[in-house]
């Protein structure tokens, strides 16, 4: 069984007398360990298939599973146990908490989990380590760069150790310096790791890091077929 899959899945929206449908009876299946991109033109329904996969909201008709759990018949209690245990989601605008230091934002999502306290404070550590800003832990994020904001959202994203991890346009607002290096970053965590990325961009070159490239169209995927290396990168 893959670790994630829709089987017929549709979401529509309402605009006053229009009715919009980004996701038209869509099927997709990520294995274990795939690292997927999704393209195509706002609006086409991006956005809305993370926050299906995420739990963050229902599809009108279909079925959703991830990780064994078919998580569209969950309660909304049962939901955010069930996200804060196999889901990590990277955002494009970081969100992390000004109050807060590095080390406290990347800790939130364990507070959501059963753990003792050297054990949280052990996964916090791992994914500072991991996403190379342990030496930032006591920063904020005023003291932060935009590059070491998104860092820490993804340090936050994975310490939970989350069966899968989805991104939306994590390199979106970042300029291309920082952006290959936010894309390094992913495809070590996947390659390295083993993480499960299912992550949305608008960038055609951002989506060729993946192993797997989708673009939806019309409520409809589509395999296409831009492949990048790590090196390849580098080099631009």
């Amino acid at each position: 069984m893959a670790l994630v899959e829709l089987s017929h899945v549709s979401k529509r929206f309402t605009k006053g007398d229009e009715t919009i449908v980004p996701l038209d009876d869509v099927c997709l299946a990520i294995e274990a360990g795939e690292f997927v991109s999704l393209m195509g033109p706002s609006g086409t329904g991006k956005s809305t298939l993370l926050n299906l996969v995420a739990g963050i909201d229902r599809p009108d008709s279909g079925q959703i599973i991830v990780a064994g759990t078919e998580i569209t018949d969950l309660s909304r209690s049962r939901m955010a146990d069930w996200r804060a245990q196999n889901l990590g989601y990277i955002f494009q605008t970081h969100n992390l908490i000004p109050v807060l230091t590095a080390y406290e934002n990347v800790e939130l999502p364990t507070l959501l989990l059963k753990l003792k306290a050297s054990e949280r404070r052990q996964r916090v550590e791992l994914a500072l380590e991991a996403v190379g800003l342990a030496d930032r832990a006591d920063h904020y994020p005023r003291q932060l760069s935009g590059g070491q904001e998104q860092r820490i959202g993804i340090a936050r994203a994975i310490v939970s150790h989350p069966k899968v991890v989805v991104a939306d346009e994590p390199t979106g607002s970042l300029d291309g310096q920082t952006s290959e290096q936010i894309q390094t970053l992913l495809q070590r965590l996947n390659q390295e790791l083993g993480i499960t990325l299912l992550m949305v961009t608008h960038d055609r070159e951002v989506a060729g890091i993946a192993k797997r490239q989708l673009s939806l169209d019309q409520g409809r995927f589509r395999e296409t077929n831009v492949r990048m290396q790590p090196n390849e990168i580098a080099s631009r």
